[in-house]
């Protein structure tokens, strides 16, 4: 268990590092670019085959997760979190709708994906996109992601993770970390939530 864990902190310090030398982190000392850097743009596809963009949801707050299904540990984590802030942010989690885009669409086929969502929360969307269409929104979102073989033709995919909230109309107001516990972030969003009519 001791080796497992230790090469999972080593695989996503490893992804960390990448992220930094491919240009996506900010300036130094800043950890991330500033909400204003990011571009909350992206042309993918629902899990019922219908095109879905940023303007698919009139008037809601989104909240943006880009992992996969396969993930060990950093994303079920961070679904779990937000699962837990939707039921804690009560009625108000009605003008709030979580995306998950999948980094991985070759094995999160659309009924894969659903039923894994659905053990999270029901109100998480999921995503997915070709090859370019996936490029073209991590691009926007500075989003890293590099599958990586792990032996008897299996992989993992490295990806950084991140939250990012959304405003109606599209700008980018915070990028949370997934090192938030679950209270955190439905503070955070709370916040956000009743501070909009």
């Amino acid at each position: 268990m001791f080796c497992r864990i230790r090469s999972l902190r080593i695989a996503r310090w490893a992804a960390i590092q990448a992220i930094a030398a491919a240009g996506l982190l900010g300036a130094p000392g800043t950890g991330f670019p500033a909400p204003s850097e990011i571009h909350a743009q992206f042309s993918l596809r629902g899990l019922d085959g219908r095109a879905v963009t940023e303007g698919s949801y009139p008037g809601r707050w989104l909240l943006v997760y880009f992992g996969y299904t396969f993930c060990p540990d950093v994303c079920p984590t961070a679904l779990i979190k937000v699962g837990h802030a939707l039921d804690s942010l009560g009625p108000l989690q009605d003008r709030l709708q979580p995306l998950f885009i999948t980094v991985d669409p070759a094995r999160d086929t659309e009924s894969h994906l659903k039923q894994y969502l659905t053990a999270f929360n029901s109100h998480i969307v999921g995503l997915r996109g070709d090859a370019s269409q996936l490029a073209a929104a991590a691009r926007q979102f500075h989003v890293y992601y590099r599958k990586r073989g792990v032996g008897n033709g299996e992989y993992a995919i490295d990806h950084s993770s991140y939250l990012y909230v959304v405003a109606p109309g599209g700008r980018i107001v915070r990028v949370l970390p997934d090192s938030l516990t679950q209270a955190q972030m439905t503070a955070e969003l709370r916040q956000l939530l009743q501070a909009t009519p």
